[in-house]
């Protein structure tokens, strides 16, 4: 029966979720039932595309990105595939109405990933954040407001914002592996080998500036998305809180994280706030 194929398929995307992303998982389950398992999806499929550039060096990566888009196409088009990740992910496509170009400006800037090792204008800077974070805030953003198309168009701009801010803090964070590891550097006019408090500091005003943007439109999500989603942003701004009080020296040769503790604390004041109606 296609329905038990299904449901095996969301379970692989819930634990692809779960065991890539603790924090990204935790938020999700703040999320209202009726929606969670979407966000799952939508996540499931983003992830694989991303370890496909970022993780698997001993194996060809052009050919199995070439035939993990082409799967991803007929799933598409037949609105199944034997790839559980990308049936669950065609299962949502569908029921929200998610666009194709959202999905194809996803996977370009997931190619880029393949050849290019540096952004060195702004213009290419923007595109790649807008294919790799800003759709999908986007894909996240029709699940949440389930076809109010008036909705969707008066926060599209935020959701745009708040994926540019989470995927510049994960930048951020990640800086030694994606320049030492990955030999990528993404932010532009920068010299990562050279990171100084000055450029730092440039760095995370402009990441402030989105998810002040981003924050604006949290205020207007759905009651079944508002909760989950301001999670999400409270971990991402302590994240960058402490990347901004630690030396660029430091953010250079290590990688910052949000300790168990705190994120436990951060959840329980997430949601005070919440049912005080206080965001």
């Amino acid at each position: 029966m296609k329905s038990l194929f299904d449901t095996v398929s969301f379970s692989c995307s819930r634990i692809v979720t779960q065991s890539y992303s603790t924090s990204f998982s935790s938020a999700v389950k703040m999320l209202a039932p009726n929606i969670r398992q979407d966000i799952y999806n939508i996540y499931g499929f983003v992830r694989l595309a991303d370890e496909i550039v970022d993780s698997f060096h001993d194996y060809n990566k052009e050919e199995l990105f070439d035939r993990f888009e082409l799967d991803l196409k007929l799933a598409l088009k037949d609105k199944i595939s034997l790839n559980p990740i990308l049936n669950a992910f065609q299962d949502t496509v569908f029921k929200y109405n998610i666009p194709y170009e959202l999905i194809a400006s996803f996977m370009k800037s997931m190619l880029l990933d393949l050849s290019k090792n540096e952004y060195n204008t702004k213009e290419e800077y923007n595109e790649y954040i807008y294919g790799s974070a800003d759709v999908v805030g986007l894909m996240c953003l029709k699940v949440f407001v389930k076809g109010d198309d008036a909705l969707f168009n008066e926060l599209k701009l935020s959701a745009m914002k708040l994926g540019s801010a989470f995927q510049k803090v994960n930048f951020l964070r990640d800086l030694k592996a994606d320049f030492e590891g990955l030999n990528r550097t993404y932010f532009p006019n920068t010299d990562l080998s050279q990171l100084n408090e000055n450029s730092k500091n440039e760095i995370i005003k402009e990441i402030e500036l989105d998810f002040e943007a981003g924050f604006a439109g949290i205020k207007k999500l759905p009651i079944e998305a508002k909760f989950g989603v301001y999670t999400a942003y409270i971990y991402y701004k302590k994240l960058l809180s402490k990347l901004k009080s630690t030396p660029s020296t430091e953010i250079k040769n290590a990688r910052i994280r949000v300790p168990d503790y705190e994120k436990v604390s951060l959840l329980a004041n997430c949601y005070l706030k919440y049912r005080l109606n206080i965001l």
